[in-house]
């Protein structure tokens, strides 16, 4: 099941608070995850527990963690499907799921751990 939520919710602590300052993620992902305001969450439960997560802000994709590729996939078929995402700049370790879920990738943008993913609607908005 995937919940949207805010930091402001009730349980959102509850649900993330392990996340933020973790080193495992931070190890995976190249990214710390912070609880900023202006977030809005997707995050996938299972069994009560959280398997992954997206936040988005302002339509651009802030963070990315997932246990397993399928929960990913749901949430950013979700995520694709409420947002006109721009350019963000997203850990490079789940570039074959982003493109799976029809992402594009910026080829000119690259990082060392990350890179730039959009959706071709901002694409041709900028054209």
């Amino acid at each position: 099941m995937i919940i949207k939520m805010t930091n402001k919710d009730e349980k959102f602590y509850e649900y993330m608070g392990k996340y933020f300052g973790s080193r495992l993620v931070e190890k995976q992902t190249n990214d710390r995850i912070y609880d900023d305001d202006s977030k809005q969450w997707y995050i996938y439960i299972e069994e009560n527990k959280v398997v992954a997560f997206v936040s988005v802000a302002k339509n651009i994709i802030k963070n990315i963690y997932t246990t397993k590729e399928k929960y990913l996939e749901e949430i950013l078929k979700k995520v694709k499907k409420e947002n006109n995402i721009t350019y963000s700049i997203v850990t490079k370790y789940y570039a074959e799921t982003y493109k799976k879920c029809g992402f594009k990738i910026d080829e000119n943008n690259e990082y060392r751990n990350f890179i730039t993913i959009y959706t071709e609607k901002e694409k041709a908005a900028i054209a």
